[in-house]
């Protein structure tokens, strides 16, 4: 099978007419959501996944909205709830230099200018101006580490290792 990536997480419906409300987990939802575009729903307690066309997108507070076609009511898309949409490898876009998808940084081992590797990227938060990694140590305890130019140095993607600059206070 073809190997696919998150770009969503179905959270509810909202409304009668068929809408899900989706957490975007894609930096492109825009892109991503597009009417006419193809996503892959993987329902809770199904291996197969479910082929789905956009009908409609929209964002609503911190969702993106969607509908897809051939469902036109609430009844038709409850069971989509706690469901994960992905697309496959082959809809990935070339992205410019110094630009990353989530799945590549995920997994990466963190180290300090020093050479102490402080853990591996667990998650990212996108909560505004710049995006957040959430770092898991040895110890299980998380850091947050914002990526920006005065922190991050270096993203090897090749080799999982991302080198940090750590400013005062970054990890208190």
């Amino acid at each position: 099978m073809e190997k696919m990536y998150n770009v969503g997480k179905i959270v509810n419906t909202h409304g009668l007419i068929g809408e899900i409300r989706v957490i975007a987990t894609t930096d492109f939802p825009e892109e991503r959501f597009q009417v006419g575009n193809t996503v892959y729903l993987f329902e809770k307690n199904s291996k197969k996944p479910e082929k789905l066309i956009i009908r409609s997108h929209r964002k609503h507070k911190n969702f993106d909205l969607l509908m897809f076609e051939g469902f036109t009511g609430i009844h038709q898309v409850e069971r989509m709830k706690e469901g994960v949409l992905k697309i496959k490898e082959a809809q990935l876009t070339d992205l410019e230099e110094n630009e990353f998808y989530f799945h590549e940084i995920i997994g990466c081992t963190v180290v300090t200018t020093e050479g102490e590797e402080l853990g591996e990227i667990t998650e990212i938060l996108t909560p505004g101006a710049n995006d957040v990694w959430v770092v898991k140590g040895a110890d299980k305890k998380e850091k947050l580490i914002p990526y920006i130019a005065d922190v991050v140095k270096e993203i090897n993607t090749n080799d999982k290792k991302i080198t940090i600059e750590v400013m005062e206070g970054l990890l208190d």
